[in-house]
């Protein structure tokens, strides 16, 4: 039986948290970092288990993203890993699902960068493949990203982009997007 869990990171077992880490570990070969497990903390987590064994996670973390002129306050979806003996069976939707119910309750837009394995995966989705050129708000004042054109999505919420205009997102450690 499988079962769709979302909770808070401060609401979820420290041994939970560790099995979503070595999920994402697996799931992304080495690719995962401590900096982007760090990314993935303080907001909402979605699990789905089966049969008492996680098999997926995903988290929502709150971001500002720039965009004409105005600061969004977006559900920015971060670590959706699937176990590789899983994949296939509809985990990745119930996670995603989860995570879009969470955007869409409590966020402007929902954005999230996504490796180009699965571009169409979001697209079938509803989300929406950003076109415009993307940039972050680095220390030393914006800086673009052009290594990451072509790779963000957008949820629309509440505002509408123009997906063929500038992007800007806050600055943190690592990936900044």
């Amino acid at each position: 039986m499988t079962v769709v869990t979302t909770a808070h990171t401060s609401e979820v077992d420290p041994a939970v948290l560790a099995a979503a880490r070595a999920l994402c570990d697996d799931a992304f070969d080495g690719g995962f970092s401590d900096e982007d497990w760090e990314h993935a903390l303080g907001g909402v987590h979605a699990f789905v288990w089966e049969d008492d064994e996680l098999v997926g996670h995903g988290a929502v973390v709150q971001r500002r993203l720039l965009h004409d002129g105005r600061a969004w306050r977006t559900g920015y979806v971060e670590a959706v890993a699937v176990r590789a003996d899983r994949r296939g069976r509809g985990h990745g939707a119930a996670v995603m699902g989860a995570l879009e119910d969470v955007v869409r309750r409590a966020y402007q837009a929902g954005a999230l960068a996504s490796a180009e394995t699965a571009l169409d995966f979001y697209a079938g989705r509803g989300w929406r493949l950003w076109r415009g050129p993307t940039s972050v708000l680095g220390p030393a004042g914006p800086q673009r990203t052009e290594d990451d054109d072509g790779g963000i999505f957008v949820l629309p919420v509440e505002v509408v982009p123009d997906v063929d205009g500038p992007l800007a997102c806050d600055w943190r450690e690592g990936d900044v997007w």
